[in-house]
């Protein structure tokens, strides 16, 4: 959701603020107060968390009636054209929001993504592992960032804070991917891939589709595609990485063990993504088959009710003096 407080229609909207030392310190005193009025007023609105203190300022919150959850930030026009490379790149193949849906459930039912700020593991750092492994596939499935800058036209040039956004947004001058691959393959080979990455070595880096050297010491760096002096999984712990590749490398191998022995339907048994939703191996015996189903099931259903509404990446374009926006 994005909202524009400039300009609306034939209407025009200004305010001004008290001179403060710094564009930051104005940013948190805004979100402070706005944090403040949707914690008593907004409708709907819950577990406000005002998190003044991170490198880009929010305010997060719940609202009851939609299930969304959100997070508030002011001028944060590098986030919107994130969140448009991020449509761009769903709308470009039906393949890519799919298995960013099942990775996303997936982190979720084994707690490697979590609401509260701390070392895990985010659903954006995630999305951007499932780009750079499409962009990894062999023919790719998606583009560069650079070459979707090369396909630019001067409409598409973009610079924000001197950081170069600039990337076609018109598909029809994106070539289809020739990749067939299916996405039963795809989700097992993504685990397979990450289970087997040299994380202590080589970083990710979707404008250039390729593994490079990590520039620091940090257990998991992602390049952010338009600051790329910035590491987006810079909160990862080690242990938390080592979570995430324990179980990538358990998926794997739950996968690997259905194509030897895929479960019949009648044998009630569960395989395929909901197998890979049900608790880690050590934990996993003691679970009945009966248990085990009524767990998966509930699951699922519990992960897709928590999801809903989030399969798509809406974006609007601005422009202006300032602007507020909320993630979903």
């Amino acid at each position: 959701v994005f909202m524009d407080l400039t300009t609306s229609g034939n209407f025009l909207m200004e305010f001004q603020v008290k001179n403060v030392p710094s564009e930051r310190i104005a940013t948190q005193k805004i979100l402070s107060v706005l944090g403040e009025c949707l914690d008593h007023f907004g409708p709907g609105c819950v577990g406000v968390q005002k998190i003044l203190n991170a490198r880009c300022p929010l305010v997060r919150f719940s609202h009851q009636a939609s299930g969304f959850q959100c997070d508030l930030t002011t001028n944060n026009r590098i986030a919107l054209t994130s969140s448009e490379l991020l449509y761009i790149y769903g709308a470009l193949d039906s393949r890519v929001r799919a298995l960013v849906f099942s990775i996303r459930c997936w982190a979720r039912a084994h707690s490697l993504t979590s609401s509260i700020p701390g070392a895990w593991i985010t659903n954006f750092s995630l999305t951007m592992m499932v780009i750079f492994f499409l962009q990894r596939r062999s023919p790719p499935i998606l583009p560069t960032l650079d070459s979707l800058k090369t396909l630019a036209d001067a409409e598409d040039k973009c610079v924000i804070e001197g950081n170069n956004c600039t990337f076609v947004r018109d598909l029809s001058r994106i070539k289809p991917s020739q990749n067939t691959e299916t996405l039963e393959l795809l989700l097992k080979e993504f685990f397979e891939y990450f289970g087997n990455f040299a994380f202590d070595k080589n970083s990710i880096n979707i404008r250039q589709g390729r593994e490079q050297n990590k520039p620091d010491s940090s257990p998991l760096y992602i390049q952010n595609p338009f600051e790329t002096s910035l590491n987006i999984s810079k909160n990862v712990s080690q242990s938390q990485l080592q979570k995430f590749v324990d179980l990538a490398r358990e998926s794997a191998w739950i996968l690997q063990q259905e194509d030897i022995d895929r479960p019949s339907i009648s044998s009630n048994r569960p395989w395929g993504l909901v197998s890979l939703l049900l608790p880690s191996a050590p934990n996993r015996k003691s679970f009945t088959k009966k248990k085990s189903n009524k767990f998966a099931i509930e699951t699922v259903k519990n992960l897709l009710e928590s999801l809903k509404g989030n399969r798509t990446e809406n974006f609007t374009k601005t422009s202006g003096k300032r602007t507020i926006s909320t993630q979903t």
